[in-house]
Order: structure tokens, then sequence, then C-alpha cells
């Protein structure tokens, strides 16, 4: 195989992503890395250009580093959900792939998934290898790791990383039948060092310790592969197979944790038996998951009466263009203005409720306040108008907001996870004509 052609996508706020392309198959796949990766590196050994051209016999494999580790521009602080899923729009658009099957490797399953229920009309298909929904162990969640896990392999990480000690440790568990061959604990080593820096990888690690996608899982509409490797893995797979609607979960035989080790064959069989079986299907979606926003002015009855009419279609003049100058800033969408309120989708939650405080501080010089809420869930598409019981729940929301408060659901304030947002419990509400009693958050940060 001849030498990657690296390429790089501009992402909205200026970062380069390294992308490489190869193949020609009337597939696109794109293959993601876990945590912190190379792609140049991870695919540099007999067994990565093996793995790579079996997939490449079959599709037209993309291949991409997230921003901040290999070949990607380096970045302050450490990208959430929202500014990924970004970065895999970008790299698709500067292949050219309209439509493509997402292949998560390990913790890449989670933004494979996340990119899946968000941006439906993107993805053909989906294949999960030993991923997981939720990173770290919780009462509801038995599959995840426990804390003291999670605080050894961050010693590890502060300790050793890049080092052959660690490779030999982390092959071991890995792909235990490759744990003391030399060539594949020199190139591990080389893989974590041109993936990330030590304080890089424990940022990163920050983040993948948190992850917790559950929520949206429901939600995916692509068909769904979910392969497992391994008995330690076959749990966790299971019950993410279990929260994707129509997911298949395969469990392949062997020890091997690492795809590029053990029998890649059988693997590699399953994916392209599934992506071959998916590929002739192009079903069109009504449902999308989106993120709503619903904004009004607190007290304008009164404010009508204190200025009069005149004054007041003037400042509401003001108040629209502010507001929706905002919009325009977070890459929303209007979707409609009914008297002094605003109704906005978003394709990322943390987008979303920026937003709402930026209009809120935007709106308090002119001495009014504005009420917030957001929420993310499926929405139904028809004539090119929203609606549905996602709609509804976003109405609900906002009109629970105090004055210059931003209200909401804990499913936004699950996907945040990362962003930097900070949230206060705001109590468990019944919501009018909608299910069950919800619990809301209070953006404080």
């Amino acid at each position: 195989m001849r030498a990657p052609e690296v390429r790089y996508a501009k992402t909205v706020d200026g970062v380069h992503i390294a992308y490489l392309v190869r193949g020609s198959g009337p597939v696109d796949l794109v293959y993601t890395l876990g945590m912190a990766g190379n792609f140049e590196i991870e695919f540099e050994p007999p067994w990565g250009v093996r793995f790579l051209e079996r997939l490449a016999s079959f599709s037209r494999v993309i291949l991409f580093d997230k921003r901040g580790t290999g070949l990607s521009d380096r970045v302050l602080g450490v990208p959430d959900f929202d500014m990924r899923a970004d970065d895999l729009g970008a790299v698709l658009d500067g292949a050219g792939s309209e439509r493509a099957v997402l292949v998560g490797n390990r913790g890449g399953g989670s933004l494979a998934a996340f990119y899946a229920a968000m941006h439906p009309d993107r993805v053909l298909a989906l294949v999960l290898y030993n991923s997981w929904a939720r990173t770290a162990w919780a009462p509801d969640y038995p599959f995840g790791s426990s804390k003291e896990e999670l605080a050894a392999w961050r010693e590890e990480i502060a300790a050793n990383w890049g080092t052959r000690e660690m490779a030999k440790r982390f092959l071991e568990s890995v792909a235990p039948s490759h744990a003391d061959d030399p060539e594949w604990i020199r190139w591990e080593a080389r893989s974590l060092r041109h993936g990330a820096s030590p304080a890089a990888a424990l940022a990163f690690d920050e983040f993948e310790q948190a992850i917790d996608v559950r929520r949206v899982l429901h939600t995916v509409q692509a068909p769904t592969l979910v392969l497992s490797r391994s008995e330690a893995a076959r749990a966790r797979s299971a019950d993410l197979a279990e929260r994707i609607p129509g997911a298949r979960h395969v469990h392949v035989p062997g020890e091997e944790w690492m795809p590029y080790a053990g029998d890649i064959d059988v693997l590699l069989g399953e994916i392209e038996r599934f992506v071959r079986s998916v590929s002739a299907e192009q079903a069109t979606f009504e449902r999308v998951l989106t993120t709503v926003l619903f904004t009004d002015v607190v007290g304008s009855t009164q404010r009508v009466a204190e200025l009069g009419d005149g004054a007041w279609k003037t400042l509401v003049e003001r108040h629209h263009a502010l507001v929706r100058a905002m919009i325009g800033r977070y890459r929303g969408t209007e979707v409609d203005t009914a008297g002094d309120g605003f109704f906005g989708t978003f394709d990322g939650p943390a987008r979303a409720v920026r937003c709402a405080k930026a209009i809120i501080e935007a709106v308090r010089p002119m001495g009014i306040d504005v009420r917030a809420g957001v929420h993310t869930g499926e929405v139904e598409i028809i004539d090119e108008k929203v609606g549905g019981i996602a709609v509804s729940i976003g109405a609900r929301v906002a009109a629970l907001a105090a004055p210059a408060e931003v209200l909401v659901s804990q499913t936004v304030k699950d996907l945040t996870t990362g962003s930097g947002l900070v949230f206060a419990e705001a109590g468990e509400h019944e919501l009018k004509g909608v299910p069950e009693r919800w619990r809301l958050y209070r953006v404080v940060v």
C-alpha cells in the first residue's frame, strides 16, 4: 500500500482535522479510533496495513485524527461531543461523503453513536466494536469500570504514557498473544506517543471517563451491528445493542480485544457482510434527534402597560434582532416566533444552551428579562415543519424557568459532558401533557 496522503478538513472554528481516504468501494466507511490515536502510526505495521486493505476492499475508507490528537491541530481544552461531531462532519464534507457507515472502535463507538443520533441523514449504518454506552460503573450500569480501575488507569497514564512498559501492560489486556512481541510493543508505545502527550492523554481520559450516551441510543435510526470479542467486552456490548433499536449483537470468538490482532478475517467478514447488506438500503427517516430552544420575555404585559404600544413595538423589534443574531451566531435555526417568544432548533445541545445564555445577557441592557428552556429529543419533520413530543417538552421546560434563567432537561445535561457547562438541580416536575415526572437543571455557568 502506498504512503498515506494526508489531507486536512477545516472546521467552523478554524481547527484543521487530519484525514485520509483509502479505497474506492461503493460505500463510504469512516473508521473512528479510540481516545487518542494517529492513523499514520496506527496502520503503519503489517497488521495495520492488512486490516486497512481488507476494509478498503469493499468500501472507501476514511480515517481521521480527533482534534488535539495525532496529526490534527493541538487545541486548548478538551472538545465536547458537539465539537467532535462537528469535526466528523467536516471530515465527511472534506472527503466528499454524503452518507457513510461509521465504525467505532472502543471509545470511538460513543462518538459514532452520538453522531448517528444527531445526524441520521449522514449515517448509512453503524458498527460498534468492543464499545460501551457508559464508561464508569453506576448502580444502574454494572458493566462500567470501577473508580479504582479508572484511577489506576490515570496513574498509569501520568507515570508511564508512551513507554515500552506501559505498551506491554496494555497489550497484555487487549492483545495477549502479542504482549511479548518486541515489534508489537514498540509499535504500541509509538502509537501512544504520537497520539497525544501525557498531559493531553490525561485530559482526554477525563472526558472518556465521563461518557454516558445511554439517553440518546434509543433514537439511533441507522442499522447497527454491535461486535464484541473477548469475554470482558461481551456484557457491555450486549447492553449497548439492547439500547439501540433493531441492533444486532455478534460475539466473535477470541480473547484479542484489539481489532488488528487475532483472527481479523472473521471480524472483518462480519463487518463486510453487514455493510453489503445495508448498502442498498437508503431509508428516509422522518424523525431526527434535535435540540429545541424556547425563549420568551418575562412580564411582557406589564411592560406594555408601562411603555405604551409604540415604545413596546420598538423594544420588541430590537429584541427580535438580538435573538436572531444569537441564534445565527450559534448556528441554530429559527423555527417560529410568536409575540415576544422564539422557538429555535440546534444540532448540538451545548450550542443551544450557550445561545440561551447569550440571549439573556444580550437583552438585559434593554431592561427586559428572558426565560429559556432547552431539551434534546426526537422531532418530526413534516413538510419542513418541526413537531412532536420533544417540542412540547421544550416549551414546558421554558415555561418553568425564572426570569434570566435557563432550564434544561436531564438529557441536555447528560449530553453536554465535557462542554464546561455547569448545572444545578432544579428538582422534578410534572410537565403538562407529558408523561412521567421530569428532572430539570438550572444552568449555572
